[in-house]
């Protein structure tokens, strides 16, 4: 098996069909995979079937995004291992329950930058959020730069990867869950907001917010109240000012 470690996104690739069939079976997580396109062969075909029973993300790329990574013979198909264990909702869910605790998640539509997606997991680590749920597609990678910028918090908070964060919104306001959305599209600040029940802050990308889909689906549209100039904050810092709300909310009745 032929690994490169501190690659240019300094995680840990793997490259070559066997040796990412292997790794995926040997219980690794994967992050990312590229496959290839306009290749077939049986290795890659059992690959992809791997990665449709463990539920890994695949993407078809053309072969020159695969050598950009490494020239050596990747075989159609290179892995991004993950830095965690990803977790599973229910019982990201069930455990807050059983804890007697009112579940807060935080809902990453599309936040793809590393350092931010760190950060935000920092805050929520250290506010005692139970858990982040992230899109298995189109999601910053969790790699050695996101572990510190989180100042080691990926190790304790849960992160559930979910295929479809519109089914997932939905499963959660079926557990007795609210979907609040940090949006500048919402008609009252998030202090008239109440954060103490529980439930799932939805936090979207810099470049367009929130998906109209996910704002759809929201129990609760809120905003953050600006005076200055300028009439937006970093996705991260958002998070903080929301998330630390919702604790202040939840000690306050306690």
């Amino acid at each position: 098996m032929e690994i490169i470690k501190k690659a240019e996104n300094k995680s840990e690739v793997v490259f070559g069909t066997r040796a990412i069939i292997e790794s995926i079976k040997s219980g690794k997580e994967i992050d990312k995979l590229y496959m290839q396109k306009s290749i077939s062969n049986e290795l890659l075909s059992e690959l992809q079937d791997i990665c449709k029973e463990y539920k890994i993300p695949v993407l078809k790329v053309p072969v020159e995004r695969l050598n950009r990574i490494t020239r050596k013979n990747h075989q159609g198909a290179i892995a991004y291992i993950s830095a965690i264990q990803y977790a599973s909702l229910d019982n990201v869910i069930s455990t807050a329950y059983e804890k007697g605790d009112a579940p807060l998640l935080l809902i990453l539509d599309r936040v793809t930058d590393v350092r931010n997606f760190g950060a935000i997991a920092r805050t929520a680590e250290c506010a005692g959020v139970h858990g982040i749920v992230i899109p298995d597609k189109g999601s910053a990678a969790i790699n050695s730069d996101a572990m510190k910028t989180s100042a080691g918090g990926l190790n304790f908070i849960p992160v559930c990867r979910e295929h479809n964060l519109k089914t997932t919104i939905k499963y959660l306001k079926e557990s007795g869950l609210q979907i609040v959305a940090c949006t500048e599209k919402a008609d009252h600040s998030f202090y008239e907001s109440k954060l103490s029940t529980p439930c799932a802050i939805i936090l979207g990308s810099e470049e367009d917010g929130i998906s109209e889909e996910y704002l759809k689906l929201a129990d609760q549209k809120v905003f953050i109240p600006m005076t200055g100039n300028i009439q937006s904050l970093n996705v991260s810092v958002s998070a903080g000012v929301v998330i630390y709300e919702a604790l202040r909310q939840r000690t306050s009745e306690l």
